[in-house]
């Protein structure tokens, strides 16, 4: 009997990726010339190549583009950028920029996730029968919509910070450190969210968040000792390459472990980069290698994965579906920029800064995404309401910048103190970021950077560490 040939998908492949990459290249350029940081552009490139556009214009490009036998290779090198994406925000994430605003960061970015929570956990009751999908238990779509409400885009709020000039003020580095307790606080909530959509029955439960509490206390505990005494010898003991893959092997088994617990992967990645030493030479030349290959090249994968399942027609055949995402977004910005701007106007800060507080603590970005993509995985939301969500993430984050242009006007900026030497300076002006939001290759052995998700990337100034 004869059996029928299998396509190779190589081909395909080599069309769809190069095609991805140029094109959310070409979509961060073009938003950045109108002031709009280049998440953006690749959010807005991934739909326009799904079925909200190039599926809906032209189906047949859709499908020579896209393929079924490609989708499955494109989600795994998303992922693998995505992880990687996200053992970097982790390695960025120094709480050490609390650091004289602990109070009131923690009162700002506490309200700004509370409010939301409260707002979104009404909103998602409304919503329940409507949009939940068959089998899914009241608090677990309750739970997954607060959470999604509550999110804060931290690397895309950094690099807004830097192309404004705004990271060494004193709102800059408050913001900052509001959307580092905010993002622990985010991803900790999620994760009890996955726990439950995952889990069978209370036990099991209560049994992964035991096993995800016992993992984060060994990681910080055991790997991270062990990992800052390696990263003292590393500088003069091992190759860089040794280092570079020693970086991306822990976080794949840290990503594998949180996975096999039940909550995620990429949890795993976040905190294998959290507890990775800062401050090594030869560990921040790795991080940056791999930042140099994995977010220009293999995160816009994930966005146009993302888009794929993004279906604009969905809202367009039911008027009542436009106002449910009218309702989300304006519960998503009163919450968020209103709890954060009114925690940050009660701890002391004047109605300029309390209101800039707000808006950059309501940018969602990427990192919304990647919820929003976790909870269609598990089930928890439809996609329907999975469109409705990024579109409200694609808002939010575009809102930022005008925004804070408009609120800042006129605006006299008090710069924080910088360190007397001129060091910092000198390895500024060698690590330039050019107009395409991509480090000025040159020297990769200066200070840690900021990341987002276009591959660009950002001083982090001392005085915010």
């Amino acid at each position: 009997m004869a059996t029928s040939a299998i396509r190779d998908p190589l081909p395909d492949i080599l069309i769809a990726l190069p095609v991805v990459i140029l094109a959310c290249k070409a979509g961060a350029q073009l938003v950045r010339r109108v002031g709009q940081p280049p998440v953006v552009g690749e959010m807005l490139v991934g739909i326009l190549l799904g079925p909200s556009l190039l599926g809906w214009v032209w189906p047949d490009a859709a499908a020579w583009l896209f393929p079924a036998s490609v989708l499955p290779y494109l989600g795994v090198l998303g992922n693998l950028g995505l992880l990687a994406f996200m053992f970097l925000v982790g390695l960025e994430l120094d709480l050490g920029s609390l650091r004289g605003h602990s109070k009131t960061a923690v009162a700002v970015s506490q309200a700004s996730i509370a409010v939301p929570l409260l707002l979104g956990s009404l909103l998602a009751l409304g919503m329940y029968g409507s949009f939940a999908p068959d089998g899914v238990e009241r608090l677990q779509f309750v739970m997954f919509i607060a959470v999604s409400m509550s999110i804060t885009a931290f690397p895309v709020l950094a690099r807004i910070l830097t192309d404004r000039g705004l990271y060494r003020t004193r709102v800059g580095a408050l913001a900052m450190a509001c959307a580092a307790v905010d993002d622990v606080t985010a991803w900790c909530m999620l994760a009890v969210v996955v726990a439950l959509a995952q889990s069978s029955s209370p036990f099991e439960a209560v049994t992964t968040a035991v096993a995800a509490i016992a993992f984060t206390l060994a990681m910080y505990y055991v790997v991270r000792p062990v990992l800052a005494r390696w990263a003292a010898r590393a500088e003069r003991a091992y190759t860089e390459s040794v280092v570079l893959i020693v970086l991306f092997s822990g976080l794949c088994l840290s990503a594998l472990a949180t996975d096999e617990i039940g909550v995620h992967a990429l949890f795993g990645a976040f905190l294998f980069g959290v507890v990775t030493p800062r401050g090594s030479r030869v560990i921040e030349r790795q991080a940056a290698r791999l930042r140099a290959f994995t977010v220009p090249v293999l995160l816009p994968l994930f966005f146009v994965t993302t888009g794929l399942k993004t279906d604009m027609s969905l809202l367009a055949s039911d008027p009542r579906q436009w106002l449910w995402a009218a309702a989300v977004l304006a519960v998503a910005v009163t919450a968020k920029w209103g709890g954060a701007a009114s925690a940050a106007r009660v701890a002391g800060q004047n109605w300029r800064d309390a209101l800039s507080i707000g808006a950059l603590m309501n940018c969602r970005g990427l990192t919304e995404l990647v919820v929003l993509n976790i909870g269609l995985s598990l089930g928890v939301i439809g996609p329907d309401l999975f469109t409705i969500l990024v579109l409200m993430a694609l808002l939010t984050t575009a809102v930022t910048s005008p925004a804070l242009s408009l609120i800042r006007r006129g605006a006299p900026e008090e710069e924080l103190p910088q360190p007397a030497t001129g060091a910092t300076d000198a390895a500024d002006a060698e690590r330039r970021v050019d107009a395409t939001g991509a480090a000025n290759p040159v020297d990769v052995s200066g200070p840690a950077e900021l990341v987002d998700a276009s591959g660009g990337s950002a001083r982090r100034p001392a005085a915010v560490r």
